[in-house]
């Protein structure tokens, strides 16, 4: 018995110490690779004849790349969207910011140049050219950044708001499903990510999981079957499996040996 609980305490430390090293590796590389290939298949494709072409050098993160534009190196800010950040000097990295940055890499893979659609203003206060982004083919990126639950709708400044009943409604998709940012309450919040709130869910779940696992732990070793059970007179008695009340026995303990029962204060059932 002391086995088991030492084992259990043991996996509950591993565990807790993994949530605080990968909780933002939500999403495998073969799952986004899965993801961007489905997107690809089914999006929807828009006609970008109109807009203006440039070259792509560099995926920043989840809602920014880089561009050459009127040839300067340039970054672009993708209007009406926000990322979790990946690499923030303050806020560090946030969950499901390495998977919209990986999203958008995939997504961008293998082109040489996007398709970029201005709003009434082009640049932000820290002289980044703001832009609504297309894939050659004309696949909408932040259109499907929102419906795989990468990036929340902020940022809505006046004048440029053209797409913003579109990109809410394509949130509000992602959000019913609860996928991505959306699938750990109140982690989204009007002013960015709440990670603190984010580990906190992931952890809660860890435990409960390591709960959940802890009859099986016991019953399902044949080493340690034996049930420790205290009746309605106070009387500690233990029953070995294959005896006549063990399946109805409910168990306060759980023994590996009959000599544990007994120095646990236990007696045999005598039947």
């Amino acid at each position: 018995m002391k086995k088991i609980l030492y084992v259990l305490f043991f996996s509950t430390l591993l565990l807790n110490a993994c949530v605080e090293e990968n909780t933002t590796d939500n999403v495998g590389t073969e799952d986004i690779l899965g993801i961007v290939s489905s997107t690809i298949k089914s999006a929807e494709k828009y006609d970008v004849s109109n807009f203006e072409k440039y070259e792509l050098q560099e995926i920043i993160d989840g809602d920014t790349i880089r561009i050459k534009y009127n040839g300067s190196s340039e970054k672009v800010r993708l209007l009406l969207v926000d990322a979790p950040e990946t690499n923030h000097e303050t806020l560090g990295e946030q969950p499901y910011g390495p998977e919209a940055k990986e999203f958008l890499k995939q997504l961008l893979g293998g082109q040489d140049s996007v398709y970029v659609e201005f709003d009434v203003s082009y640049r932000d206060k820290y002289k980044r050219l703001l832009a609504y982004l297309y894939t050659e083919d004309g696949i909408s990126i932040q259109e499907q950044l929102l419906k795989n639950g990468l990036v929340r709708v902020a940022y809505i400044y006046d004048p440029n708001t053209k797409h913003v009943e579109w990109f809410k409604e394509v949130q509000k998709t992602a959000q019913n499903k609860a996928i991505g940012i959306w699938s750990v309450e109140d982690y989204v919040t009007k002013r960015g990510y709440d990670k603190e709130v984010y580990y906190a869910s992931v952890k809660k779940d860890t435990f409960a999981s390591v709960d959940e696992n802890k009859v099986d732990l016991t019953e399902d070793n044949g080493s340690c079957a034996i049930k420790g059970n205290i009746n309605s007179k106070g009387n500690k008695i233990y029953h070995m499996p294959g005896q006549q009340d063990y399946d109805n026995t409910e168990a306060e303990e759980m023994f590996c040996t009959e000599e544990e029962a007994k120095d646990a204060g236990f007696r045999p059932a005598a039947r």
